[in-house]
């Protein structure tokens, strides 16, 4: 007998499915506030794997963390044009406290190059207090018209890295090495997430940078979803904010600042990538949990059989939890460990035991099979490993499948509608990115024609372009 349909199908309405999976896995629920989000503590066990992981990666390229106010003065933002204009929809300015109109209007900071660059000004005087590698870990606001959980909301959080340079080619290694060490290796590595690196076109920089880098990644549906930016801010901030150094010649010169960050929205790009019509597909290497034990009911020795499963796994370093509810129907329980992603399962149950053995279930497969109870903790790490890999490689495959090489402009709108599309940079001429836009496709990134990243003005260049969250 058939499982009964807990979500949506992906192929009957993808968003619809989309919002089934967060609210029956337990990850988030809208705030209060229209475009905020309550993370539930299923959602935020995997935003932390997250945080430590990236975290991790950014200390390693010497970068320390700091923390910086929320509010900012209104004042701030106008020093840098651009910075300004770019983000003005967005802001949530506050003009009253305390009972009283303020004397100047204060922004809920919806990134924070503007206070950060003021007080790398004030710590920085030679050519010896650079580079000045800082990140913070924090929430920003940022007022979305079409708010999405996790992809789009009004408060999200994220990581900030804001750095300043003795020169250019100091700052662009940075930004490029924070995109390839950090986040790169982090989004396949740990995420199982096959993203495109490249270059943001000047119409879709970051406002106020001189280049972003981005990272792209292809959703289960074929669209595309931006995981993370690296920018190249040039001398822009430097000069409105006073960012200046003496250099080894005792000459004053102005410094070449960064700013890259991730954010919660990798939630949903792990949902939409992974997820399937049962509900999350964790990746092993990120999953809060890795193994659950289930106890399928009570009877002789199976209480203590998944003690020591626990227990065993535990000292082998795995992420482990036992459900031991015989109170709940087994298909429940089953289906609830499905909807939250749980790589392995294994189901411990009288029958199984009485031959020495017990099941081990693959999340991403479904597929079964029976081993000696001595030899489950050796088997539960080899699935975690080859789960890790083959989710990986299925997504890589999807994507592949998906991206169609084009020659025109018009070919580039029809391919959208399903996945990527590849067409030289050289053959989208002035208006046509506007022209995209009014069918719904942008170009993601730009790329050298091997793939890499693109150094400077490059006359040959590959232009992703698709449609996207």
């Amino acid at each position: 007998m058939p499982k009964p349909q807990v979500l949506t199908p992906q192929a009957d309405d993808f968003p619809r499915w989309y919002q089934d999976v967060i609210a029956k896995a337990e990850l988030a629920d809208n705030g209060p506030v229209r475009g905020t989000m309550v993370i539930r503590p299923d959602g935020y066990a995997i935003w932390e794997r997250m945080q430590a992981e990236v975290d991790q990666r950014i200390k390693a390229v010497g970068v320390r963390n700091a923390y910086f106010p929320l509010f900012i003065p209104e004042s701030y933002l106008t020093r840098e044009a651009e910075h300004v204009e770019g983000f003005s929809p967005e802001l949530a300015v506050v003009t009253h406290g305390g009972g009283k109109e303020l004397a100047e209007p204060v922004v809920v900071r919806p990134t924070s190059e503007t206070v950060i660059g003021e007080y790398i000004a004030k710590w920085t005087q030679s050519y010896r207090d650079l580079p000045l590698l800082l990140n913070q870990w924090a929430n920003v606001v940022r007022w979305e018209l079409r708010p999405r959980l996790f992809l789009r909301s009004s408060e999200f959080l994220w990581q900030e890295g804001h750095t300043a340079h003795v020169s250019r080619e100091d700052a662009a290694a940075f930004a490029r090495r924070i995109h390839t060490e950090v986040y790169r290796d982090f989004m396949v590595d740990v995420l199982a997430m096959p993203v495109l690196l490249g270059a943001k076109t000047a119409a879709e920089r970051f406002p106020g940078a001189i280049d972003t880098l981005t990272c792209e990644a292809m959703m289960g549906d074929g669209k595309a979803l931006q995981m993370g930016t690296s920018h190249e801010l040039g001398q822009n901030f430097a000069k409105a904010f006073d960012i200046r150094f003496l250099d080894e010649s005792g000459s004053e010169q102005l410094a070449w600042t960064t700013s890259w960050g991730v954010s919660t929205r990798m939630v949903g790009g792990l949902i939409m990538t992974h997820g399937d019509d049962r509900g999350l597909r964790l990746p092993p290497v990120l999953a809060p949990v890795q193994v659950v034990v289930l106890l399928v009911r009570d009877g002789d020795g199976v209480g203590a059989a998944v003690d020591r499963l626990v227990d065993d796994l535990e000292a082998a370093g795995v992420r482990v939890v036992a459900d031991t509810r015989a109170e709940l129907s087994f298909g429940r329980r089953v289906t609830d460990w499905e909807l939250k992603g749980v790589p392995v399962r294994i189901e411990v149950g009288p029958r199984d035991l009485a031959e020495g053995e017990v099941t081990l279930v693959r999340r991403d497969t479904a597929s079964k099979e029976q081993v000696g109870l001595g030899g489950a903790v050796a088997t539960a790490g080899k699935l975690l490993e080859a789960i890790q890999q083959d989710l990986l490689a299925e997504a890589t495959e999807r994507r592949d499948e998906r991206t169609v090489d084009v020659s025109t402009v018009d070919e580039v709108a029809e391919a959208a509608a399903t996945g990527f599309a590849r067409i030289r940079w050289d053959a989208i001429g002035p208006g046509d990115e506007q022209r995209l836009a009014t069918d719904g496709v942008t170009i993601r990134c730009l790329q050298r024609l091997d793939g890499s990243l693109p150094e400077g003005d490059e006359d040959e260049l590959i232009a992703i372009a698709a449609r996207s969250y």
